[in-house]
């Protein structure tokens, strides 16, 4: 399990690119038949990725880091497919999984496995990860079930669809808010104008992109900004004081979790396109 640990803002201004990187930016989360685990101490985030090829893979806790005999003892999760189809088996109960769908497993679930369809077109897997105080049930939902939200415009390069999954008005859950938003052809940029949320911190997952294509993801005070580059299938942290939006050199889909102290998915701190240096 790699560990990351808490920056304040101030010390941030300092860091050159390597640093950002190292202590932001998410490099790699599949690697065949393996699951690959990053510890933020950032709300408590684990971040991850799974890729089964051949069998089945189980998810485990890392005894050292975690002091839990299982994963979900005092943790939720949410999951989405962003691979071929597989199924994530939970206590004995089979959930199929095409590409896409998200699946929020509740507090106390000790069982939990994950397999492809198809070793040519194995699933991934990406999570997110939160601590818990009360068990909530498991809930699949297929995209084709969840409600878009279609906003912006190609005027302003941000026509975009959002699916919200794990929300105050959809999957419960403790603390964890997740989603996905698809930006259309022709469309780069995301979350700008931009925003803060000192009450909640987010992680966004890029995917859907070409080899050659990178997102330049902004993050830092909007006083103080810095970007770090995001290629195909990478995360980034974004802590509660700084901002969180990106540009890419064509259209991309990110995954974008959050935990903290409420769900309400419009707290938010805008910051006005003048005030961003």
């Amino acid at each position: 399990m790699d560990i990351r640990y808490a920056s304040h803002p101030n010390e941030v201004k300092q860091f050159d690119t390597e640093r950002l990187q190292a202590e932001f930016q998410i490099n790699s989360l599949f690697s065949p038949n393996e699951i690959k685990l990053v510890y933020s101490h950032v709300d408590r985030f684990i971040i991850g990725g799974v890729l089964p090829i051949t069998g089945t893979l189980q998810l485990q806790a890392d005894k050292k880091e975690m002091a839990a005999d299982y994963f979900l003892e005092r943790r939720e999760i949410g999951i989405i497919n962003v691979g071929g189809r597989g199924t994530i088996t939970v206590d004995g109960t089979v959930y199929n999984m095409d590409s896409k769908d998200c699946i929020y497993i509740g507090l106390g679930a000790k069982d939990i496995t994950f397999a492809s369809d198809n070793a040519a077109e194995p699933a991934k897997f990406y999570f997110n990860s939160t601590p818990a105080h009360q068990t909530y049930p498991t809930v699949k939902v297929a995209i084709s079930e969840a409600t878009p939200t279609h906003l912006g415009s190609i005027n302003t390069s941000n026509e975009r669809t959002i699916y919200k999954y794990i929300h105050t008005g959809g999957v419960k859950s403790c603390q964890l808010v997740m989603g996905m938003t698809l930006l259309k052809p022709g469309n780069m940029w995301n979350t700008m104008p931009s925003h803060t949320h000192n009450r909640r911190s987010e992680v966004y997952f890029y995917f859907d992109m070409p080899e050659d294509a990178v997102v330049f993801h902004m993050m830092g005070e909007p006083q103080q900004t810095r970007h770090v580059v995001m290629r195909n299938e990478q995360a980034v942290i974004s802590p509660s004081w700084s901002i969180h939006s990106g540009v890419g050199t064509n259209n991309y889909t990110f995954i974008w979790g959050m935990a903290g102290e409420n769900q309400m998915f419009d707290d938010m701190d805008a910051v006005a396109m003048k005030d961003l240096k």
